[in-house]
């Protein structure tokens, strides 16, 4: 009832067109707003990070009701100072326009996902968990982060569920496949495919990132080998009296899901290469033709997911939609919360994070790609990457064919920076949370946000460094 209350509570304030049609305002003005703007979003990130280890009877049952009370912490006083109709119009901007989008997606990729069933079990030792997570590192840029994570989280979960330490390879497994390799493709990460839609070209990732990506995922992977080898060595006593899921043959079921994951990326291609020139305002909101269709599309896609997936093969698979609830419901709020957060970094120069953004910028006014790499990485590993690539792809000129020449490595650090440190906390990119949550469900103990984090600090800085230093210096 909890999510049920909390997901109506954001539907009507995104879908009240009516309040905003007196609206012409695109947006809160950034260099308006001073920091204390920002700190519903900073209570809503320290509320995921603490309260499920702090309070984790209250966060279980009421974490909705703490997403929307930390909105309303940005919606009322917006409404108050700014006017009802022109905080309306922001929110809807950002919930029809960004955050709908974006779970229609997710939701859809979760669904078809979980109509594929990997029957049988494989071995987790070493060998076997670095070609899992290579597979799916290699997935992630053809089908999307969330596709490829969804697909192989449970085979993985399975193939492990037999070994007393465990976690590491989930974490991994959100370092690898939910973040780092979708970076080759508009279809991996939505940073690049917002980049697409601005005009850079489908295949500009493929060629540029694939040196810094294939780079990062050989270290992180030979990391991964190394800690998983140590471990599995003491659990040799464990594996020998405990394996809920013994190894059998492969097979997989659900097999029409990959003629609708298709559709799916037909779906998603569509929407970037057709222009019709066909939309509608509604509430003060622009919706084009394209992107209503393409996401009418994904729904039918995961309807027809649903009704044409064999009988019980979901039950098989233990899939349920606790995830992917839990993803709206603090994403809902994520996205509400970020909104000041995000104004004043597109102010630039004129806004409270002038100091930052202006780091980005040499002496000379030359762009400074180091910079760049970490501040729309450290940005995206926290507020949503899509949004955060955007606002330094404007910050750098906006212009994609100056981008994708003389300021090539200007766009190749942007762009790995949005897709990689989202791996760096469980809310830098929707996956991290569904393949937490799912690993929970399966009886998995993964660390707390801050014991996450723990990990991303002490595996992947050191590596987004050597990045740099190879890359971008």
């Amino acid at each position: 009832m909890n999510r049920i209350l909390s997901a109506l509570f954001f539907a009507v304030l995104a879908l009240s067109p009516s309040l905003a049609c007196a609206s012409e305002s695109a947006g809160l003005d950034g260099s308006t707003l001073p920091l204390p703007w920002a700190l519903p979003f900073v209570g809503m990130l320290l509320s995921i990070a603490i309260l499920p280890l702090a309070a984790p009877h209250l966060w279980h049952h009421h974490f909705g009701k703490i997403s929307a009370a930390w909105s309303a912490l940005v919606l009322l006083p917006a409404a108050a100072l700014h006017g009802v109709d022109r905080a309306v119009h922001v929110l809807a901007h950002t919930m029809v326009l960004e955050y709908v989008p974006f779970l229609i997606l997710i939701a859809t990729l979760f669904t078809v996902a979980g109509g594929v069933l990997v029957r049988g079990n494989l071995h987790g030792d070493p060998k076997t968990n670095a070609a899992l997570l290579a597979i799916g590192t290699v997935l992630a840029s053809v089908m999307g982060t969330t596709g490829a994570a969804m697909l192989l989280v449970r085979p993985v979960v399975r193939a492990n569920d037999g070994r007393r330490h465990n976690a590491h390879v989930l974490i991994f497994f959100i370092f690898l496949v939910a973040n780092i390799g979708g970076s080759l493709t508009p279809l991996g990460d939505p940073p690049l495919f917002l980049g697409f839609l601005k005009g850079v070209d489908f295949f500009w990732p493929t060629v540029h990132l694939f040196a810094p990506a294939t780079t990062a995922a050989v270290i992180v992977l030979v990391v991964f080998v190394i800690i998983d080898s140590v471990l599995y060595s003491r659990d040799h006593q464990f594996r020998a009296v405990y394996d809920p899921t013994p190894d059998s043959p492969i097979a997989v079921d659900g097999r029409v899901n990959f003629v609708l994951l298709a559709g799916v990326v037909a779906a998603v291609l569509l929407s970037g290469l057709w222009h019709p020139a066909v939309s509608w305002e509604v509430g003060g909101v622009e919706i084009e033709l394209q992107n209503v269709v393409r996401d009418i599309a994904l729904i039918v896609i995961a309807v027809l997911s649903l009704r044409l997936t064999p009988h019980g093969l979901r039950e098989e698979n233990a899939f349920s939609w606790g995830p992917i609830q839990e993803v709206a419901i603090l994403f809902a709020g994520i996205f509400i919360t970020m909104i000041p957060s995000l104004a004043i970094l597109r102010a630039g120069m004129h806004g409270s994070l002038a100091p930052v953004v202006g780091l980005v910028t040499g002496a000379g006014g030359e762009p400074i790609d180091a910079a760049y790499f970490w501040l729309s990485g450290g940005l995206s590993s926290f507020l949503d990457n899509a949004p955060t690539y955007l606002v330094f792809f404007n910050i750098a000129g906006g212009d994609p064919q100056h981008l994708m020449g003389p300021a090539a490595r200007t766009l190749m650090a942007i762009s790995a920076g949005s897709v990689f440190m989202g791996a760096n906390s469980y809310i830098g990119n929707a996956p991290n949370f569904m393949v937490k949550s799912i690993a929970e469900e399966r009886g998995i103990a993964m660390p707390s946000f801050f014991g996450y984090m723990a990990w991303s600090v002490g595996v992947l800085i050191p590596t987004f460094l050597l990045v740099t230093w190879v890359f971008f210096e």
